[in-house]
């Protein structure tokens, strides 16, 4: 919980990354209902990136070497997966501008996740 929640601040300071969606972020919209109903959360969430071509997205992918590609399980290994929620929404729209990435933070050191979600979203930024 506090690595997720380290990692979803340290990247809503990025340019790269239009919005974190996190539960435990004051500027998540459903921020309230989860301090109200819940004592924590877990290191799932969701970015949406800026716009960016798929080869962008592929780069960002490709240059991470601690996340592995797939999705969470439960397991304690850090992943990253792209996905397309609008097909299974119903209650409300959403039209993301950019290519939205789940992620899992596992049990590896903090920082180096960091350092690899900061190296993969230079390559992002670089390839545009």
């Amino acid at each position: 919980q506090a690595a997720g929640l380290r990692v979803a601040r340290w990247l809503q300071s990025r340019p790269e990354v239009a919005r974190v969606m996190h539960p435990g972020l004051e500027s998540d919209p459903g921020h309230a209902l989860w301090k109200r109903d819940f004592t924590g959360a877990s290191g799932l969430f969701a970015i949406e990136l800026e716009p960016g071509s798929e080869a962008a997205l592929a780069a960002f992918l490709d240059e991470l070497e601690l996340f592995g590609l797939g999705y969470s399980w439960g397991g304690f290994e850090s992943l990253a997966i792209p996905f397309d929620a609008r097909p299974m929404r119903t209650a409300s729209k959403w039209a993301p501008q950019g290519p939205t990435i789940r992620l899992h933070i596992g049990l590896e050191d903090v920082e180096d996740l960091v350092a690899d979600l900061d190296a993969g979203l230079a390559r992002y930024g670089a390839v545009g």
